[in-house]
């Protein structure tokens, strides 16, 4: 979508009269008791599910068993995405701890550097020049990055719409890539490329959970069917991690800091929100309100579909536009975008 689509005029009181009606409804409360059983039954099922990878042994069924355990991968990640916006706890430490537990130990995903990196996507989502998951890489955004491509990308953002979903099968080793060069790489004067509070911690972590995972891995099953493992695991936790991110933000208006939009339209007219009950929840990790989450991004995650008729009934108040789709329709409108992006390499 073009940014024409979004011209608004600016108003900067219009999100505190939506926070007041949230406070007022106590859902800004921190959820304690309802982080606890799911951090209990997450990480209780990740660990079970590693005990029976141990216990299977050097079987085929251990492809099925890596299924299984991409699933309980992602909803590690999920917490860890939780903690980064201190959803869980009000202070910075324990959100740390229970990040970097989360991401470096158990899923192998650099904690500082998705923090990094998110919070940039969280002051400025789908601008293609300030957030990062929308910049040009395997995937073009906008038809300014297709025209840049050349050789391989180019050929590739062509068929970017179809080649979605099997890229996302390569996101799972692109994450533990991205968060090896984050810890190690610096810019040409010497300073770090990206910031990071616990630097040392966080490569520490990461060396355990990359020496647990091979180490358990080859110690009871073959190399063969490790690597088989491995692969499935990997492919599909980069897939499950895709296919719950791709509908939030892809094929929604695209706007620049020409468009002067306040907070509250900003957040609101970027993103959308995917329609389904607790099992949709569960399976996107609460992400599917996602107008909700950008707009009050420490909100338990718990609170989410209580926010939710007050934003939509407060947009429509405002005749903001508030973007909400089945979880089909919203691949399809993200597919639809890409598409459209690589027409010119197609038609020129």
């Amino acid at each position: 979508m073009s940014s024409s689509t979004l011209a608004a005029p600016r108003r900067g009181s219009d999100y505190a009269r939506l926070s007041r009606r949230v406070a007022e409804a106590g859902l800004f409360d921190r959820r304690p008791g309802r982080y606890a059983v799911r951090i209990a039954l997450t990480l209780g099922a990740f660990l079970a599910g590693w005990a029976l990878v141990a216990i299977v042994g050097d079987s085929w069924w251990q492809l099925p068993l890596a299924a299984v355990m991409a699933v309980a991968t992602t909803q590690v990640a999920f917490l860890g995405h939780d903690a980064g916006h201190r959803q869980m706890f009000r202070r910075r430490g324990p959100s740390e701890v229970a990040g970097l537990v989360a991401g470096n130990l158990a899923v192998g995903l650099s904690y500082g550097w998705w923090v990094d990196k998110h919070n940039r996507h969280h002051a400025n989502p789908n601008h293609a020049d300030e957030d990062p998951d929308v910049g040009a890489g395997a995937l073009v955004w906008t038809y300014e990055q297709a025209l840049a491509t050349r050789g391989l990308s180019r050929w590739m953002a062509r068929r970017q719409a179809w080649l979605f979903f099997p890229l996302l099968l390569l996101e799972g080793l692109a994450l533990h890539v991205a968060s090896v060069r984050a810890l190690t790489g610096r810019e040409p004067d010497g300073r770090w490329r990206v910031p990071m509070r616990h630097r040392a911690v966080e490569a520490l972590l990461l060396a355990v959970h990359g020496v647990g995972y091979v180490g358990l891995l080859l110690a009871v099953m073959s190399p063969g069917k490790a690597l088989l493992f491995a692969a499935v695991h990997q492919g599909l936790w980069g897939l499950y991690m895709g296919c719950a991110f791709a509908p939030n933000h892809k094929g929604m208006p695209m706007p620049t800091a020409d468009d002067g939009l306040d907070y509250l339209r900003k957040q609101v007219l970027t993103a959308r929100n995917v329609r389904g009950g607790r099992f949709v929840d569960l399976a996107l990790g609460g992400l599917n309100y996602q107008i909700e989450h950008h707009l009050f991004p420490n909100l338990p995650s718990a609170n989410l579909r209580q926010v939710r008729p007050l934003a939509r009934a407060y947009c429509a108040e405002l005749e903001i536009p508030y973007a909400e789709t089945g979880l089909i329709e919203s691949y399809r409108q993200g597919l639809a975008h890409l598409h459209d992006v690589g027409r010119p390499l197609r038609t020129g």
